[in-house]
């Protein structure tokens, strides 16, 4: 009984034992006064404080090993703080003055670094900023990130470009998963919601060492809001107005934080109509979209969890032709109901110098396409009124129910990395990520056939510091098994690695040097397809004989920083062996051109350069000029389709408070887009076109409260244009025009 007794209370020594905590205080480096309100954040652990009126922090309940600990507050620069526990310091950290903008932290690469420590070059925006740009939607938004673009089908579906490469070869991660959604269709886009949605990183270049297949041309990591500070509670309720749609976007979300449970929940629905050009309304333009997001998290000393779920449901119109012109929200025939559902586990587990992360999606699918049903034995060919009358079109719609073309994609996802004890400056990950999925078809019509498809991948990387640069290499190998139904098997491999250093040529000069292969198997679609896609007006199919795309990049860049300048330059070379693209053959069925998917080796080459000036004394003016290129051929110099026209951005930007208004600012911005003239077989050149914007904003109390407001303008004078990556384009259907769009968010 004594020996049980002492095993208990030996257990129980061991669970009780005093937790782990820091305390410090921030302060100014020129003035040595407490910095009131600075943020404090330990982003392995999603957990972070703001310092009170003496600049203290205090955090408890803290595992073993390692922390990175990020220290910010506008108009100071960001801190990195390396720490080591079990500890009892008690810590001054000064933060020094400066004008340029906040630091933070990259989640997309493994280390978790500030990009400053970082070994590779990723682009990160938080999603106020875009919207202070008067985005409607996040699709419209991320265009404005330099080096990406958007193919667009209408205002409400989107689909991500980088450096010229889109679909499958960009892969997307929401909630720290990977997100499937069919995304190998020109006019499927993301399916996610801007609200609740933190911020965004974008890595231009393969990212198969990290992130597997799909990652050739980059990764998009959308960031979900973080859980509210410790031990508090935060809501808010956010509309927004857009004039040109007469549509809104209205949510609301509430968030608590305890020492150990936190949870989190939003709720948002967006409607639009018809969008206005200079001429006409873009007939079935409009959507409609629903989203709701909640999570719930754990943490103890040894172990952390953060579960979220995020269903979003849209109904989007699929724009044709130019009729009916009205500002009604409901779709017309074409379109698609969508019904995205992710379910994300991160968890990480602590030991006392290393740790094991391991991260769990679930992703289903649902999506119905609605069009006009043909049947052999109606005889209405001759009826030339049908498209006359909204009501008709109103009853037509009421008549069909059932959708032509119904898939269901449901797919497991897992990533697994462990992340070996730090020696001396080398630190190193190994891991294991897969992805099992089931496509099934459910509708008349069917594009893409039942079948299954199995990855899985084993990778090792490391980041070496040495005292004036930082290496990181990895390797990687990768495994493909797609199974369709009616007896096709295939099977893909692939082996890839990177190689990356980051050294400070002087103070102010940076330089990154980046090599890495990638590859891309084929996916179900290329190689299976066999039907009328819905909304390209084309008999797709597809080629079993496929084999995987493989390309090698080099990245260069260089950034100078000073107080008062900033200016960078980005260069890449990015050779691709067997492309995969879709040509005609010359054949017909049911009326439309039959494409087939062919391979050939391609190159795309290009980059971004720029600067931001804030001259002493006007500090609080900002000047920001950036140009992007990208060019994309195939092996006999013919040029890829879908290469984004050459871009001139130019912001005026100016930031400034009062008594009553903190936060505010004011810009003006202008965006030149070049001719596109260097187009594929099947493409026309697209006329040049230059864009205005403006807008203002800032934070005001009310009832003791903020409330932030966002006022902007897109398109001043309503220029009549066409972007070379519009589905519409071949229609010859403009652009959206002028928009005015206002947004208010009260937080409590």
């Amino acid at each position: 009984m004594k020996k049980l007794t002492c095993i208990i209370c030996c257990l129980y020594g061991l669970l009780t034992h005093a937790q782990n905590e820091i305390k410090g205080q921030i302060i100014d480096a020129s003035t040595n006064q407490s910095i009131e309100g600075a943020n404090v954040y330990l982003p392995e652990l999603e957990k972070g404080t703001t310092t009170d009126a003496e600049g203290i922090f205090y955090l408890k309940n803290l595992p073993n090993g390692p922390q990175n600990f990020i220290i910010s507050f506008i108009g100071y620069g960001t801190r990195s703080v390396y720490y080591v526990f079990p500890g009892n310091d008690f810590f001054k950290i000064e933060l020094n003055p400066t004008v340029i903008e906040m630091e933070d932290i990259i989640i997309s690469t493994p280390f978790h670094k500030l990009q400053s420590e970082n070994v590779m070059k990723v682009d990160k925006e938080s999603v106020m900023e875009l919207k202070k740009q008067g985005s409607i939607t996040l699709s419209e938004g991320i265009s404005n990130l330099s080096g990406v673009n958007t193919i667009t089908t209408g205002l409400g579906i989107g689909k991500p470009v980088i450096r010229g490469l889109s679909s499958n070869r960009v892969l997307v991660y929401t909630q720290g998963v990977r997100l499937e959604n069919q995304q190998y269709g020109g006019e499927h886009g993301l399916g996610l919601s801007s609200n609740g949605v933190e911020s965004i990183e974008v890595i231009k270049g393969p990212a198969s060492l990290l992130y597997g297949s799909d990652a050739l041309g980059g990764v998009l990591y959308i960031n979900p809001e973080k859980f509210a500070a410790s031990n508090a509670v935060e809501a808010d309720v956010s509309t927004a107005y857009f004039s040109n749609t007469r549509g809104y976007n209205s949510n609301l979300g509430i968030k608590q934080s305890g020492e150990h449970y936190k949870f989190i929940f939003r709720a948002g629905v967006t409607e639009h109509s018809d969008y206005q050009t200079k001429d006409y309304r873009v007939t079935n333009s409009r959507f409609r979209e629903v989203d709701l997001k909640g999570g719930i998290g754990y943490q103890n000393r040894h172990f952390k969890t953060d579960l979220r779920y995020n269903v979003n449901l849209s109904k989007l119109g699929l724009p044709e032709t130019i009729g009916e012109q009205s500002t009604q929200r409901r779709p017309l025939l074409p379109y698609q109901e969508v019904g995205n559902h992710v379910l994300s586990s991160k968890s990480t587990i602590f030991f006392n110098s290393s740790k094991l992360d391991f991260n769990v999606g679930l992703i289903y699918n649902d999506r119905k396409e609605f069009e006009e049903h043909h049947h052999e034995d109606e005889d209405h060919e001759d009826e030339e009124h049908e498209d006359d009358d909204h009501e008709e079109h109103e009853e037509e719609h009421e008549e069909i129910t059932e959708p032509a073309l119904h898939m269901k994609l449901k797919t497991l996802n897992y990533d697994v990395k462990y992340h070996l004890p730090e020696r001396g400056k080398l630190e190193t990950i190994v891991g294991v990520q897969g992805m099992t999925q089931s496509n099934t078809n459910y509708g008349e019509e069917t594009l893409i056939p039942d079948a299954t498809t199995n990855d899985i991948g084993v990778l090792a990387t490391s980041h070496i510091h040495f005292e004036q640069a930082d290496l990181q290499l990895g390797v990687r190998y990768d495994h493909r098994r797609i199974n369709v139904f009616s007896g096709l098997q295939k099977n893909f491999n692939s082996f890839n690695a990177a190689i990356g250093l980051k050294t400070n040529l002087f103070k102010t000069l940076t330089t990154r040097i980046n090599l890495a292969s990638g590859f891309r198997a084929p996916n179900l679609a290329e190689l299976a397809s066999d039907g009328s896609h819905e909304g390209t007006n084309r008999y797709e199919i597809g080629n079993e004989n496929l084999s995987n795309e493989n390309n090698l990049q080099f990245d260069l860049s260089l950034e100078y920083k000073s107080d008062h300048l900033e200016f960078f330059v980005n260069g890449f070379y990015n050779a691709v062996s067997n492309y995969i693209f879709l040509s005609p053959n010359g054949d017909f069925i049911d009326e439309d051109p039959v494409f087939v998917y062919l391979q050939d080796d391609a190159r795309l080459y290009g980059g971004e350069i720029g600067f931001h000036i804030h001259p002493h004394p006007l500090d609080w003016l900002h000047f920001e000029s950036s140009f992007e290129t990208v060019t994309g051929k195939r092996s006999q110099n013919n040029y890829l389709p879908l290469i984004p026209a050459n871009a001139l951005t130019n912001v005026l930007h100016a930031e400034f408070e009062n008594k009553w208004l903190t936060n505010g600012y004011a810009f003006i911005k202008n965006n030149l887009v070049f001719s596109q003239n260097n187009t594929s077989q099947f493409e026309t050149p697209t006329a040049s076109y230059q864009l205005w914007s403006t807008g203002a904003g800032g934070t005001i109390e009310v009832f003791k409260n903020p409330l932030d407001l966002v006022i902007s303008m897109t398109n001043i004078f309503d220029k009549a244009y066409i972007s070379h990556l519009s589905r519409l384009k071949p229609d010859g259907i403009f652009d959206i025009g002028r928009n005015f769009s206002i947004e208010l968010t009260y937080r409590l």
